[in-house]
């Protein structure tokens, strides 16, 4: 695959339609799902003269999508409804719940050396 079939491909990536889905009608509500999008992409060359004589290339993209929320449309009203990561939320109540474990711990062994 050469560059410009790369940038072609990552331009086809980062659109419109990867952030927000196809809307969806029931019963008069409407509903477009949206997402976060991220992508990341690299390159490379070489030739290397001398003891290890040899050529290179390279090349590289990546997408990633994660759920961001919903857009709910209602007798044409038009609010927005969060994604919630509930693994992060579980995630950050275990650091906060060892931080505190942490902080007792070493007041208790103040207060045990002062004793």
């Amino acid at each position: 695959m050469d560059i410009m079939e790369m940038i072609d491909k990552a331009r086809d990536s980062a659109t419109v339609r990867r952030v927000f889905g196809e809307p969806i009608t029931a019963d008069g509500v409407t509903v477009i799902p949206a997402a976060r999008i991220g992508g990341g992409g690299g390159g490379g060359s070489g030739r290397q003269d001398g003891e290890r004589p040899g050529e290179g290339s390279g090349g590289g993209f990546g997408v990633g999508a994660t759920p961001a929320g919903v857009f709910v449309i209602r007798d044409g009203d038009v609010r927005w409804h969060p994604a919630i990561d509930y693994n992060k939320i579980i995630l950050g109540g275990q650091v906060v719940a060892i931080v505190a474990l942490l902080v007792v711990r070493a007041i208790a062994r103040r207060r045990a050396r002062r004793s």
